[in-house]
């Protein structure tokens, strides 16, 4: 029976979406599922402010009655304007091992794309910097992360086989932690701290992070700017993740560095216990009983911590900053009892960023990339 693809418009439709992602790995003993509840409001537009910069089209393939693959074309406006560019963007790509599904699939998001006015595709990449993004090309042997996609190695294949090339490359890492700070952080650290009167943050109560939370996200936006892709956040995409990330943090394992004299956020670097298995036991639904390994695990004293979200101002970068960060959380994941740390994707090109890992022990464990398309 031939592919039929089919537009989705209806809330029911998008959460057989959501679920197909679940359903194609629910024995895939590396796959991370996230939760249905925040994939749907991640895919909402009446819920998530990235939809007022970007035009969307959700395909669903079926084949035999079924549902056998999913992709999602948007085109980015606001990042369109910013990097000069006529490039519509794929995400939230999944299908089954058939050249049939893959092909069509992708031919109706060109299509589309290429009514837009675009001149590329590339992908998987989310709404912003924040979603998922970039598939696996190695490491398909090592279980996913909370922030990260996982994909079977047949995917690449297919890309490549539909001409798809490279356009960038992100690493993953894990990161030993050390027995101690290393001597030469703590002497950076405080050159650092003197020079720029700089103080580090700590946190006991919740409500005394909120005064510092837009700032964090300020800071964000000028510390990725420069990265691939990205798109300044919109004061409704700030108040949205704040509101969505927030309430969820563990207060020990976050740090702000702050200048003394304005209170203006330098630097910040946020980590979380790994919530793969947490995620696994839940398999996608927060409710009924989902949430309590999610609880427990963020309650816990982990092995294995994801470090989220780090950012340095631009005019910081390269200045030491970074150590006064790892000052401030490598003796708390020391007391912890955490073995190793999972870095979000790194950019190949941002030497700057990997660079801040030469005094660590370190393996470079997983590989994603962004492909690229002319269309034609």
């Amino acid at each position: 029976m031939s592919v039929i693809i089919k537009e989705i418009t209806q809330k029911k439709e998008l959460k057989n979406f959501v679920k197909f992602n679940i359903e194609l790995y629910k024995d895939c003993p590396y796959h991370v599922p996230g939760l249905i509840e925040e994939e749907m409001m991640t895919l909402d537009k009446h819920k998530n402010p990235a939809f007022e910069l970007c035009d969307t089209v959700f395909f669903l393939a079926y084949k035999d009655d079924r549902i056998v693959g999913r992709i999602l074309g948007m085109v980015n406006r606001k990042s369109n304007e910013v990097w000069g560019q006529k490039y519509a963007r794929f995400g939230f790509v999944d299908f089954i091992d058939d050249a049939e599904v893959v092909n069509a699939l992708f031919n109706a998001v060109e299509k589309w794309a290429k009514a837009q006015g675009m001149d590329h595709l590339h992908g998987p990449l989310g709404f912003t910097d924040l979603d998922h993004e970039g598939m696996l090309i190695d490491g398909f042997d090592q279980l996913g992360t909370m922030a990260t996609i996982y994909n079977y190695p047949y995917y690449p294949k297919h890309m490549e086989r539909m001409q798809y090339v490279k356009d960038n490359d992100w690493h993953e890492f894990k990161i030993y932690i050390p027995k101690e700070v290393p001597e030469k952080h703590l002497r950076v650290g405080e050159i650092v701290k003197k020079k720029y009167g700089l103080k580090t943050l700590k946190f006991k109560k919740r409500k005394d992070i909120w005064p510092y939370a837009y700032k964090i996200f300020e800071t964000l936006n000028s510390a990725f700017g420069p990265l691939y892709g990205f798109a300044p956040l919109t004061e409704k995409q700030i108040n949205y993740y704040v509101n969505q990330y927030i309430p969820m943090i563990r207060l020990d394992m976050v740090t702000i560095i702050v200048k003394e004299e304005t209170d203006e956020v330098v630097g910040f670097g946020i980590s979380l216990p790994n919530l793969s298995h947490a995620l696994k036991k839940a398999k996608g639904h927060m409710f009924p009983f989902g949430f309590i390994p999610l609880l427990k695990a963020l309650k816990s004293k982990p092995k294995v911590i994801d470090l989220y979200l780090m950012g340095v101002l631009p005019e910081y970068q390269n200045k030491g900053v970074n150590a006064l960060i790892f000052n401030d959380l490598i003796p708390v994941y020391i007391n912890l009892g955490v073995e190793y740390a999972e870095t979000n994707p790194e950019l190949e090109s941002n030497n700057a960023v990997q660079a801040q890992w030469d005094y660590f022990k370190r393996e470079h464990h997983k590989t994603r990339r962004a492909f690229i398309k002319e269309l034609k």
